[in-house]
Order: C-alpha cells, then sequence, then structure tokens
C-alpha cells in the first residue's frame, strides 16, 4: 500500500512547481510570431526583467538551460585565450569553469569547498597577484544549486574595487533569481546568467542574461560569438522576428509573462521574505533532527551563507538519504533532490546528502508537509533523529507570519 496516490510534490531545485496560473497561461494555440498578440506582450517583458534583477541595462532570453546560458555569456565576454577566474563554491561554480575551459578560455579556478563561500582574502590575493591585468572577467555563483553555498556578492564587487582591478563581475543566479536578494546596478554587477525552471516558476527552455553597459562596450569585439548566442542583435533589435535568430519560445513567453506578473502582484521584496522565512523552517527542522545526531546536518553552518531557495544536507551514515529519498519518492509523492556534486572519499556516490528546494510557487503548508512526509520516512527507515523538528518549523511559519 502507498500514501503516494494523489496530487505528487516535487521538492527538487528545479524543475520548480509550475503554478496553474503559469500553466494556463502557456495553454494555448500557437500564436502569429510576426504580429500582434506575442509581439505586443513580449514589449513587457523586458521592464519587469529589469526590475526583477535591479538593472536599467540590457536583457535577452535565448532558448537554453541553464548551461546555454553559462555558454551565452562565454561567447559574449571572451575570445579564445582570454583569462577567466572562476570562483567556485560547489558543483555549479566548477560546472561554470568546464563549460569556459570547453570553449578555449584560459580558466583560473579558486576551488572554496563545498561547504564555504568565497574567502575575500583569497580573491584579493589572486587579484593582486594579476599585475598584467590578464583576468576579463570574475565568474562566481550567488546560490550553488548542488552545495546551496550563497555568496556576498557586494562584498566581491568591494574587493575589485579596493584592488583596482578592471575584471567584469559576472555572476550565476540561475538557483537565486526570484528566490534572494539581487541588485544588480546598487551591487556593481557587470553580467547576470539566470534561467527559468527555477525561481521564475516556468518549465525548463529559457536561458537570460542581464548585461551592463559596461559588459556590452569592453566586449564588443569578442571572438567567441557565434550567430545563435550573440547577444548583439537581441540588444539592439527592431523587429520581433530579428530578435530570437529563428522562432521564439512562444509559450514559454506566455508562462514567463504570467510568473513576473505574479512575482509583482506579491512585491519583489515579499517574495523575497517569503523565500527567507520557508528557508528558516527547513533549517529548523534539520537543527532539531541533528541534535545529537551528527550525521544529520545542514550543509552550510552559517545561515548568512545558505541560499534562501535550496538546502543541502546530509542525511547519514551513507545510504540512509538515498534511501529516505527512495521511500518519500514511492510512498509519500514527494520528490527530493540528489546530493549532486556532494560525494566523500567516504560516500563516493553521495548518498548521505540530499537536497530539499523551498523555490518559486512554494507557501507553508507545502514545506511543512515535506518535512512531516521527511520526519515519517524517518521514523519508517529507522534512521536516528533528534525529536521536535515539526514543532520547530511551525514556530517559525508562526513567527514570520
Amino acid at each position: 500500500m502507498s500514501l503516494a496516490n494523489g496530487r505528487p510534490y516535487l521538492a527538487i531545485p528545479g524543475p520548480s512547481v509550475m503554478p496553474d496560473r503559469v500553466l494556463a497561461a502557456m495553454h494555448r494555440a500557437a500564436p502569429n510570431i510576426y504580429a500582434g498578440a506575442l509581439p505586443d506582450m513580449v514589449e513587457t517583458l523586458w521592464p519587469d526583467l529589469r526590475r526583477l534583477a535591479g538593472t536599467r541595462h540590457h536583457v535577452g532570453i535565448w532558448l537554453a538551460n541553464g548551461h546555454g546560458a553559462w555558454e551565452a555569456a562565454n561567447a559574449n565576454l571572451f575570445s579564445a585565450g582570454d583569462k577567466a577566474l572562476v570562483l567556485a563554491t560547489g558543483r555549479f561554480g566548477i560546472g561554470w569553469a568546464e563549460s569556459a575551459k570547453s570553449q578555449g578560455i584560459a580558466v583560473e579556478m579558486l576551488d572554496f569547498g563545498k561547504s564555504s563561500p568565497v574567502d575575500p582574502a583569497r580573491f584579493e590575493a589572486a587579484l593582486r597577484a594579476d599585475r598584467a591585468h590578464e583576468i576579463k572577467a570574475v565568474l562566481v555563483t550567488h546560490v550553488d544549486t548542488a552545495s546551496s553555498v550563497k555568496n556576498d556578492i557586494p562584498a566581491l564587487r568591494r574587493v575589485l574595487d579596493a584592488v583596482g582591478h578592471p575584471a567584469l563581475l559576472a555572476v550565476d543566479c540561475i538557483a537565486s533569481m526570484g528566490c534572494d536578494e539581487m541588485r544588480m546596478d546598487e551591487w556593481g554587477v557587470d553580467l547576470i546568467v539566470g534561467a527559468s525552471q527555477k525561481g521564475l516558476m516556468v518549465p525548463p527552455g529559457l536561458g537570460l542574461i542581464w548585461a551592463s553597459d559596461k559588459a556590452v562596450e569592453r566586449c564588443r569585439d569578442a571572438g567567441l560569438r557565434t550567430p545563435y548566442w550573440d547577444w548583439t542583435p537581441r540588444f539592439g533589435a527592431r523587429e520581433f522576428w530579428q530578435y530570437w535568430h529563428g522562432t521564439a519560445p512562444t509559450h514559454h513567453l506566455f508562462g514567463l509573462r504570467e510568473s513576473l506578473t505574479m512575482i509583482f502582484d506579491e512585491g519583489l521584496e515579499a517574495v523575497w521574505a517569503r523565500h527567507a522565512a520557508l528557508a528558516r523552517t527547513v533549517w529548523a527542522a534539520f537543527e532539531a533532527w541533528g541534535a545529537g545526531h551528527p550525521s544529520i546536518g545542514l550543509n552550510v553552518a552559517d545561515p548568512a551563507q545558505r541560499g534562501h531557495s535550496v538546502t543541502a544536507a546530509r542525511i547519514g551514515p551513507a545510504p540512509a538519504a538515498t534511501r529516505l529519498r527512495g521511500w518519500l519518492e514511492g510512498k509519500a509523492g514527494v520528490t527530493l533532490g540528489i546530493g549532486l556534486g556532494m560525494s566523500t572519499p567516504e560516500d563516493p556516490a553521495g548518498d548521505g546528502f540530499l537536497r530539499v528546494a523551498h523555490m518559486g510557487h512554494v507557501n507553508a503548508h507545502m514545506t511543512l508537509g515535506v518535512l512531516a512526509t521527511m520526519q515519517a520516512g524517518m521514523v519508517a527507515l529507522d534512521i536516528p533523529h533528534g525529536p521536535g523538528a515539526l514543532d520547530a518549523a511551525a514556530r517559525v511559519v508562526a513567527g514570520a507570519a
């Protein structure tokens, strides 16, 4: 007998829960791609996308996932042989470095591990060692989807400014856009990479780039551009059909219009606050489960260094986390994220780690329901854990509400 029958819940860090309003907006016949409702609607996206990222500068959309958005960023920032400094705080920082290397970019990577943010002192030392200013851009994740580490982006800008290094600051916000605070212009960010399937609550398929005037001007002659990835026609197109380098992602765009309406109806700062409260709810449960049980714990020790969209945690000993994930999906209808990139010598498959997503179209009862079913699974599987987790989570929700 299974208790999973009914509406399943996908609590993985992308694709996130798709709101009924977004799905309904997409459920339509194919539109005219040359004139009429679609081009008229898309004109309303640009100001809202700028507002979302906190910028007055350029924004572009490609038919791509996050990896495609990395490639678009790389192609427009660099020529072959240009140097990038990558600040890695988890698997997706390393992934961006690998993407850049595969395109012929000379990559220097500072790896800060899987549980810690960028160390400003090490970052400063790397910049000062670059006396010839060969580093063209610094690439960093805001929130790494695998580790859930959140980096202090304004602090990185302060280091660049203090050293007087001219490198551009490029930030992967795929896991954080629409979930964690982002103020592109105020924080001195030159380029942002985003995607549709997480905080923006739209199915995978849209890769987004926000770029400053400085980035566009300095990278005007970037040699890695190909016709599809080139941002020049996207930032300067006069006709709708010229923008997309082919057919537009018609139904995704209608979905994006609805998701942006939902975000701004709620209020962007209220959206950030909701995500922060739900993240604290998950953290409170894990802290209670882990009391007296060191095999259970959050991947990132300092709450200020954790993203608000996803929580990476260990439930050991391995393969306890994988067993729990299997029980939840099969018996309770809840799917959690795998321990992506969290392998250790003792746990090469990462079976002692999992991820709980709380991004996008998520509210208190959804998050509390995930935590309650997780506790039921730990009871069913005889995974030792501390008491009081659900009470602790409920207190966070009560206080936030």
